[in-house]
Formats: C-alpha cells, structure tokens, sequence
C-alpha cells in the first residue's frame, strides 16, 4: 500500500513517544501490504474496523491509541487522517477527520 505521508507518522511519533515503535512497525507491515477490501486488513489487523466514509480505525498498542486513515483500495492508497490517545479519539467524528 502507498502511505500518505510518512511524515505524519514521524510527527505523531514524535509526539507520543510512548506509541513510536508501535507506529514504525504498523508502518512497515502496511507498505507491503496488498490489501483489496476490508476482510484482507482484518487479517493482519482483526480489531480494525470500517467507520464510513471510505475511513477505517486501527487499534495501535493494545489500543491505547488509534489511527484513522482513508483507504482507497483501487488505487492501493492509505491516507493518514488522525493519531492519538482512545480520549482524543472519542472527540473526533472519524469519518469526517
């Protein structure tokens, strides 16, 4: 899968230091990553759920923190919407982040 943007990552890593090595290796498993549709994520994320919007949650850390991101399956491209803490996440309508 493509990443839109691998920057973003950093700065949340940055920024939650706690979650870096959670973010690099949740990174490196989704760039090679072939997915096509919602059942091929859950095999390597089962927690990982559709919220609309063409918007999907993961669960990073034992799901202390989650990750929305925008997935276009057609064209192999993974947007990174929001990171953050479950009560971060609690405030956001992630599918319209």
């Amino acid at each position: 899968m493509v990443i839109i943007k691998k920057s973003t990552l950093i700065e949340y890593a940055k920024k939650y230091a706690g979650a870096k090595t959670a973010l690099k290796e949740w990174y490196q498993n989704v760039k090679v990553a072939d997915w096509s549709s919602l059942s091929d994520v859950k095999k390597h994320y089962p927690k990982t759920d559709f919220v609309g919007n063409d918007h999907y949650v993961f669960n990073i850390k034992g799901n202390a923190y989650r990750l929305v991101a925008m997935i276009h399956f057609s064209k192999r491209t993974l947007y990174i919407r929001f990171f953050g803490t479950h009560a971060e996440y609690d405030k956001i309508d992630a599918t319209e982040i």
